[in-house]
């Protein structure tokens, strides 16, 4: 009877690993979204100089700021991940597991906000 307890035991363990590794994934993705955007901004600057319009080359552009956030973001998302990780640990041992509900909804309203900064930027240099 030990036996099956052991393997439940590793199993919980293991899924709360694969769920780390999936949140650190997200924060990579994220970061490579930001990078994207960053580079958009430079590719777009050597683009008008390419084409010598000097009219929208003296133009404010905000992407590359925002991508810096988006970095941010990316980033930030490591050490709650971390913390959800060994919180959860314990909570293994001590058989009271709960989950989280904080952490899904602060990560979708931020990227929520970002997406719709990201899209009001976009819709505004169309003009």
């Amino acid at each position: 009877m030990e036996k099956n307890n052991n393997r439940k035991d590793s199993r919980e363990y293991l899924a709360n690993e694969r769920t780390f590794l999936a949140w650190i994934r997200t924060g990579i993705a994220i970061i490579a979204f930001g990078f994207v955007v960053v580079k958009f901004s430079l590719f777009f600057k050597q683009f008008l100089l390419l084409t010598n319009n000097t009219e929208l080359s003296h133009t404010k552009g905000y992407s590359s700021y925002i991508g810096i956030v988006i970095l941010v973001l990316g980033v930030s998302i490591f050490p709650f991940a971390y913390y959800r990780y060994k919180q959860v640990i314990l909570q293994i041992d001590k058989n009271q597991f709960t989950n989280s509900k904080q952490m899904p909804i602060v990560l979708t309203i931020i990227l929520t906000f970002i997406t719709l900064a990201l899209i009001a930027y976009l819709i505004s240099t169309l003009n």
